[in-house]
């Protein structure tokens, strides 16, 4: 029996871009979800797109049996754990879901692996995890703060967590993935970001301004201390993410224990510059306006990924640009996301 990869969340955006990378890397793949956030027509896509597909199970991380029986069934070899909540906003309306969801299901998903005898796995982590850092660009020795909101919290207790697991048996091989701000998607335009209702995140929100679907964006604080005055973070592109995440699989051979990765490009953009990147790529015109900051949002957020470039011969390869020209690809061939085959 071949030896197998299980994605959690493998039908997400990031992690559907991520089990594309494993297939055309020659990987078989078993995708565990639930489909709560997600779309099987993602999977369907990749296979037209790879000529590969993935073994698909309907399912919940946090359901014991069901991962008893998968492990059971397949020859799992490493986790690439994603399945978790991330809307900011709704941890903090619902954070006891989150908690759950985030934290009892790796703890779930942790016993069951011990029990099977599968130690390699790499978590789906956040720059969240570093807090309001007092400077950027960020690096893995900056110390991790209580994040401001329970979707952080939440990473930063798995983080913790794993931590406290590899410290009690030396077998294990974990990589935490530090992500600063994922945008675009693949650029055949047949998998993307799908987020359902009004988007969370600035790049899925501006593309739907500039295809109509929402009349106009608006920016949180126009007084930061940057230059434009606008927030600065750090976007990369989720194909250069996923091409991390297989770089990191593949150095867990090399690297026990626990091992940190910032995932990100180490050049900052302001919101503005994201807008009129935007406009440049598709030739619409992205109308906002300039509200009151955001309680917890810090003016400038970049990564330093260069222990990443040494240790696993990662670096982003997509520029801006091409962020924006695969994001409004993706928006135009699918305006109703996955909702339309």
């Amino acid at each position: 029996m071949t030896s197998k990869i299980l994605v959690t969340g493998g039908a997400g955006y990031i992690g559907s871009h991520t089990t594309l990378a494993l297939l055309k890397a020659g990987y078989d793949v078993v995708v565990l979800d639930n489909l709560c956030n997600s779309s099987k027509v993602a999977l369907v896509r990749i296979e037209k797109i790879c000529g590969k597909k993935p073994i698909f199970i309907n399912g919940d991380i946090r359901n014991q049996k069901l991962l008893e029986q998968i492990f059971y069934n397949h020859q799992i070899a490493a986790v690439l754990h994603f399945a978790g909540l991330k809307a900011v906003g709704e941890s903090v309306c619902n954070p006891l879901h989150y908690y759950d969801n985030n934290v009892i299901g790796s703890i779930t998903l942790c016993q069951a692996m011990a029990s099977a005898g599968v130690f390699n796995l790499i978590f789906s982590s956040s720059a969240t995890v570093y807090g309001e850092p007092a400077k950027s660009p960020i690096n893995e020795e900056f110390p991790t703060e209580t994040p401001t909101n329970p979707y952080g919290r939440s990473k930063l207790m798995v983080e913790d967590l794993l931590r406290d697991v590899a410290n009690s048996d030396s077998r294990w091989r974990i990589g935490l993935l530090r992500y600063f701000n994922p945008v675009g998607a693949h650029p055949s335009g047949m998998i993307g970001e799908n987020p359902t209702g009004i988007p969370n995140n600035l790049i899925p929100y501006i593309s739907q301004v500039a295809i109509g679907k929402l009349p106009k964006l608006s920016v949180f604080g126009g007084d930061y201390p940057t230059p434009d005055g606008t927030g600065i973070r750090d976007y990369i592109h989720v194909v250069d993410l996923s091409e991390g995440h297989l770089k990191a699989l593949q150095a867990l051979d090399r690297k026990p224990g626990v091992n940190i990765w910032n995932l990100g490009t180490g050049t900052g953009y302001s919101v503005l510059e994201m807008i009129r990147a935007f406009e440049q790529a598709s030739e619409k015109p992205i109308p906002y306006q300039i509200v009151e900051r955001r309680l917890g949002d810090v003016a400038e957020c970049w990564a330093d990924p260069s222990k990443a470039e040494t240790e696993l011969g990662w670096k982003s390869q997509r520029g801006l640009l091409e962020m924006m020209a695969d994001t409004w690809r993706w928006q135009l061939l699918n305006p109703q996301g996955y909702d339309v085959v």
